[in-house]
């Protein structure tokens, strides 16, 4: 097999030509699907040559039989071949070692029919990459989560993404956004109405007048930021909380989140760690501190 566009080759893939080639299989039998990139019109034509067909045996075509066989094979097409595009975006990021078997047939039923009216190319990869998650890991994406992302207009998974753009792993990935009324935040479109539009639609929760914690933390721990690392002091031996502002993930939003390619914010650590000072070691103050003069 191979796609058009990824220039892809199941002989010379190597570890991956099984993943791959098992996910194809459970795309084909659980939806019935066929999934081949050079014949994107034979599946749609197919089709609509079959009503054809049921229509002569009947009578003689119309001309209003005619218009609607030509535009459900338009339909067809433009389905199959957004269906294909987002296969084809998925397979690079399966990983060796995954088993698509394992996922549940109902599960990638839903998901393509959900994403088969996707055409915008920038939808189509955030879906590919959920594709390639649940088949690395089935059960890592819920079917509440594909069906929310089939209404997810591309203006709200932009400011999703920016979202996640403050987000750091102190025990797990959650966004820190102290004040939505500072500029850092605002320049990237995070505001009181963009914060509580996304808390609206299910993504977050937004705490007006709350700011929630990081609970049942160590003592000692790490907090990471795109590859920043900052040592974190608490003053119990246990069961510490650390503040973490005013914005909390949904289930739905901690399951999007690890598909949304979220870059670095200029500054925004050295932001964070001034707020977070006071749990910072003396002697990490100090490494900070030249490494800022430096």
């Amino acid at each position: 097999m191979t796609t058009e566009g990824n220039s892809f080759s199941l002989v010379n893939l190597g570890p991956l030509a099984k993943p791959i080639d098992t996910l194809i299989v459970k795309i084909s039998s659980a939806t019935g699907i066929l999934y081949e990139p050079r014949h994107i019109k034979r599946v749609a034509k197919a089709k609509a040559d079959a009503a054809l067909i049921k229509a002569k045996s009947n009578a003689e075509i119309t001309e209003f039989q005619h218009r609607t066989m030509q535009r459900l094979l338009e339909e067809e097409e433009v389905k199959q071949k957004n269906i294909e595009a987002i296969t084809d975006n998925a397979l690079p990021e399966l990983k060796a070692d995954a088993d698509p078997s394992l996922m549940e047939n109902d599960w990638v039923t839903n998901f393509f029919d959900k994403s088969r009216i996707i055409s915008d190319e920038e939808m189509q990869s955030l879906w590919s990459s959920v594709l390639a998650g649940e088949a690395n890991a089935p059960g890592t994406f819920s079917k509440r989560t594909v069906n929310f992302l089939g209404d997810l207009d591309k203006k709200d998974a932009e400011l999703f993404q920016n979202l996640c753009s403050f987000g750091w792993f102190i025990e797990r990935f959650t966004p820190v956004i102290f004040n939505s009324y500072d500029k850092i935040y605002n320049d990237k479109g995070l505001n009181f109405e963009t914060l509580s539009h996304l808390d609206s639609i299910g993504l977050v929760k937004f705490g007006v007048s709350d700011h929630y914690v990081e609970s049942e933390l160590p003592r000692n721990f790490e907090a990471c930021y795109h590859g920043q690392s900052i040592s974190l002091e608490m003053n119990k031996d246990n069961d510490n909380d650390l503040p973490i502002g005013t914005v909390l993930l949904t289930q739905i939003g901690t399951e999007l989140a690890t598909v949304c390619q979220a870059p670095c914010i200029e500054g925004y650590y050295e932001y964070v760690i001034k707020r977070w000072s006071q749990y910072i070691p003396k002697e990490e103050k100090t490494e900070q501190n030249d490494s800022n003069a430096a």
